[in-house]
């Protein structure tokens, strides 16, 4: 080994990688009716997922958010039913796998499981679709151990405006948005804001008490794509306490490729089909980039998305959320969970110091969901549960 991978291996081993998306659950949906028998992360599942216990392990990952991810244009009790099946695979798999995972549902749990060799497995709901307008579902999902709930998909729900659909009227929160971000601050559950428009970005930020999280976003002034974070932002970072956690997609990270994506989805429009909708817009891409064939992205492109959020943000404010399972196409060096290594010597050797890198793996984040849990202590010292509803704040 290389000194810069002999320093990246012991920084590890006392800060190990906590990434903020990934997406397996949704492929154990897919690939096996989330069958974890044949879906068997305890061997080699290289052929069919970036993720598994092993490559965990080789990519000194040390706690990961699970996203218990489901679509954006689901109905609302079909979205809540779905989540729920996505909540239920999530705790099954770390019940299959107790001497490797450890359910994590505060700070505290996320170092217990590494002080006994285990990776912390915690829950991020993608999209307010989930909750259904319901305080109630929202408290409910949090009981079941879900600790950060992105308030939007690909979609617009009826209180928050998604980066990738129309403008909503009420311009990023509604009324009820706003209850929702405060509830989430009282419960103690992080407000994620990858996925969301600018709009709502900022009107989060006006309203929560807590810091906020992008559990995989990069950066609007390196790949100018809806998706990703603009400076005046990622800017608030640093007064309001956040984290944004650096997705590795190409399309969000490699200008071409958002290009490439962009010109996809007008091809796409004209073809009938909506560029927010994964599925559909995905085997469109897949047939189009036949003839109009995809960039390619590298390595450094991830590294000019941290750098750059790093100087804008500050180094207390940036971490990594790959979006393994989620997307595909990665730089060669990210192909799979055992990418972080490679990118944290990469920013090594680009003169970070070990406070920064420790920072970036988990550190970070870290201090994010323990200074949530703080607000929330106060919080519940000082309001009851909100009984707001959809109909009553947004007529």
């Amino acid at each position: 080994m290389s000194a810069t991978a002999d320093r990246i291996a012991a920084l590890l081993r006392q800060h190990p990688v906590w990434d903020g998306h990934n997406d397996l659950p949704w492929e154990a949906r897919d690939q096996v009716g989330y069958d974890w028998e044949r879906l068997d992360i305890g061997g080699d599942t290289s052929d069919r997922t970036h993720t598994d216990i092993a490559r965990l392990r080789a990519g000194g990952v040390g706690a990961q958010f699970w996203s218990v991810y489901v679509p954006s244009n689901l109905p609302g009790s079909a979205a809540v039913t779905a989540t729920l099946e996505q909540v239920d695979a999530v705790r099954r798999m770390v019940a299959r796998w107790p001497e490797h995972l450890a359910l994590a549902l505060t700070a505290d749990d996320v170092e217990d499981a590494w002080a006994h060799g285990r990776i912390a497995s915690l829950m991020g709901a993608e999209g307010g679709q989930s909750i259904d307008s319901s305080m109630g579902t929202l408290r409910a999902l949090y009981e079941l151990g879900v600790r950060y709930m992105t308030l939007t998909h690909n979609h617009n729900n009826p209180w928050a405006e998604s980066a990738t659909d129309a403008p909503a009227p009420h311009g990023g929160l509604s009324a009820f948005g706003r209850e929702v971000v405060r509830e989430m601050n009282r419960l103690g559950m992080l407000v994620d804001l990858s996925h969301v428009s600018a709009g709502t970005m900022r009107a989060a930020l006006d309203v929560s008490e807590a810091p906020v999280i992008f559990s995989h976003s990069s950066a609007r002034a390196v790949c100018d794509v809806p998706r990703n974070v603009p400076d005046d932002v990622l800017a608030r970072l640093a007064d309001n306490g956040g984290v944004c956690m650096v997705t590795f997609v190409p399309s969000f990270v490699t200008p071409a490729i958002g290009q490439w994506r962009a010109a996809a989805g007008e091809a796409a429009r004209a073809a009938g089909v909506a560029p927010n909708d994964v599925a559909e817009f995905d085997r469109f891409a897949t047939a189009w980039g036949e003839t109009h064939p995809k960039p390619a992205t590298t390595l450094d492109d991830v590294v000019a998305h941290v750098e750059h959020v790093r100087e804008v943000a500050g180094p207390r404010h940036v971490g990594l959320g790959g979006d393994y399972d989620g997307a595909g196409g990665f730089a060669d060096e990210l192909r799979d969970v055992t990418g972080y290594p490679r990118l944290l010597a990469a920013l090594a050797d680009r003169g970070w110091s070990d406070p920064d890198l420790a920072g970036l793996a988990s550190g970070n984040v870290r201090r994010v969901l323990r200074d949530a849990e703080g607000v929330a202590q106060r919080l519940q010292g000082e309001r009851a549960p909100s009984v707001a509803r959809i109909e009553d704040l947004d007529a």
